[in-house]
């Protein structure tokens, strides 16, 4: 495991859609953090109320600024009404949200967090016996 712990941060703007209405601007800092070098955080600004984090793998954001990527709760593919734009869907039990953002801002991103850790390379980041220690109760035995 590496000990040269890094967190990356980049603030955008991603236009939040819905039918019928103008898009709207919601602030996002987007983060990542050698601890977990497969993930990437999307904060989302709410208002008053603070951020709604999410995390995506940071595969899926690759995969999905060439082609619709995703399973379940989130889905990222390019746009397209606009080349240089990617959507993102986002479902959970309190709704469904649609974002579309910069491509080359996410790739600008990512392109950051390869030049910490290479893809293929997240393992060396990893500590599985200290991941497993916060997993296992330490009253078994």
């Amino acid at each position: 495991m590496r000990n040269d712990h890094v967190t990356l941060r980049s603030n955008a703007v991603f236009d939040l859609l819905a039918p019928k209405t103008p898009p709207v601007p919601v602030k996002v800092e987007l983060r990542y953090d050698t601890q977990d070098p497969y993930a990437v955080i999307a904060a989302f600004r709410t208002g008053r109320a603070g951020w709604v984090e999410w995390v995506f793998a940071r595969d899926l954001i690759a995969d999905g600024l060439l082609a619709d990527a995703g399973d379940g709760d989130v889905h990222i593919r390019p746009s397209t009404e606009d080349p240089e734009s990617v959507l993102i869907e986002l479902t959970s039990p309190s709704g469904h949200a649609m974002f579309e953002a910069s491509a080359e801002e996410l790739a600008d991103f990512l392109d950051r967090t390869y030049d910490v850790v290479l893809p293929g390379n997240e393992h060396l980041w990893v500590d599985v016996d200290e991941a497993l220690t916060r997993l296992i109760p330490n009253d078994l035995g």
